[in-house]
Order: structure tokens, then C-alpha cells, then sequence
């Protein structure tokens, strides 16, 4: 899980929406602001207009548990994103469910970056 983590860390930072878009089930659910989740049309255009801020993200795999086909992740994660003055930092504790699809690939089925009080 260490591999796939770093692999999302990179396509974010790159601000490659596609990419990013392939780290996630059709029916993907993103809590990108808390207490709001997405899913479908309305979670990739949050995510396209957030990536043009040009985030730069660390993260850290604080835990993984994997039964079949189903991943919990529990990751430690900051952001910076550019402004005028100070970049703007964003940080907290995800709790994420992966899927482990039909062609070998985890991908996210759950995104909840604030999942845990940081």
C-alpha cells in the first residue's frame, strides 16, 4: 500500500486530473470538505478545479488493512497550496477504502481525508 500511496501522491502533485481520476471507482465517494461527500460528475469537477490550484501534498501511511479485495488506509497528509502571500496548508488523518478491481489495480471506493481529528 506504500507504492500505491506514493504513486497517488505523485499523479496529485502533477495536477494530472486524468490520472487522479483513475485512483478512484466509478462510484467513488470524496469528502474533499468536511461534512460534503461527492460522488460521480460533481466529485471529478471538484477535484479538476482543485488540482488547478496546484496543490503539492506529503503523505504517509500511518496503517493498512487488506482482506481480499478491500483495503482500509489510514494516512497522515498535508497540502500546500500557492497563494500570493503564505501558501495556504491544509493537514489531517484520511481514513480510505480501496477496491481491489478486476484487472489488479486498488482504487479508492472511499476518500474521507478528514476522517480522524489531526
Amino acid at each position: 500500500m506504500k507504492k500505491h500511496l506514493a504513486r497517488y501522491a505523485d499523479a496529485f502533485n502533477s495536477g494530472d486530473f486524468e490520472t487522479m481520476d483513475a485512483f478512484y471507482t466509478e462510484e467513488a465517494v470524496a469528502v474533499w470538505e468536511p461534512g460534503k461527500p461527492l460522488t460521480g460528475q460533481a466529485r471529478r469537477d471538484f477535484q479538476r478545479e482543485y488540482l488547478r490550484r496546484e496543490p503539492k501534498m506529503t503523505a504517509t501511511l500511518r496503517e493498512s488493512f487488506v482482506t481480499d479485495d478491500t483495503a482500509l488506509l489510514i494516512v497522515d497528509w498535508v497540502i500546500e497550496i500557492p497563494t500570493d502571500g503564505a501558501p495556504e496548508r491544509e493537514q489531517g488523518v484520511g481514513v480510505d477504502v480501496l477496491r481491489l478491481g478486476d484487472d489488479g489495480v486498488w482504487r479508492y471506493a472511499v476518500d474521507e481525508p478528514f476522517g480522524q481529528e489531526s
